[in-house]
């Protein structure tokens, strides 16, 4: 066999000049490129169940600790047992908004954190007088137990 000029010529492709309207003198048209889809690379953020069972069972063992003794009238150890509950509820109440805020939410009418927004003083107070007026009607309560 004697090494020769081959056969190139291919029947199936069209020449170049044919193929050359569809470019752009810049790239390709508009209709042949894909559009773009913005893909979130990080999982949202939000609270897993390991996070909420231990504030759950602390909040649910804390108010029952509460409600018992001051519905039941246990005797002289139920304002101490009332107390002791309601510090736990408060505590596991504090514990779930560190872990919330963790991932990011916040409070009804506050603004999100580093978002320059500005507090708005009715919320903060309405969220005050609510706090004062739980705390006054516990310690009211515990106070009639004697």
């Amino acid at each position: 066999m004697e090494a020769g000029p081959r056969d190139t010529e291919q029947h199936d492709v069209p020449p170049p000049r044919q193929t050359a309207g569809r470019l752009s003198p810049d790239g390709p048209d508009e209709q042949d490129v894909a559009p773009e889809v913005e893909v979130e690379l990080r999982p949202a953020r939000r609270m897993r169940i390991w996070q909420l069972a231990p504030i759950v069972m602390l909040a649910a063992v804390g108010s029952l600790m509460f409600a018992f003794p001051l519905a039941f009238e246990f005797g002289d150890g139920g304002a101490v047992v009332a107390m002791l509950g309601l510090l736990i509820s408060c505590c596991a109440a504090g514990w779930g908004m560190m872990a919330a805020r963790r991932v990011g939410h916040t409070w009804p009418g506050l603004p999100a954190r580093g978002s320059g927004d500005r507090l708005d003083w009715r919320v903060i107070a309405l969220y005050v007088a609510v706090g004062v007026g739980l705390v006054a009607l516990a310690v009211w309560r515990v106070a009639r137990l004697r």
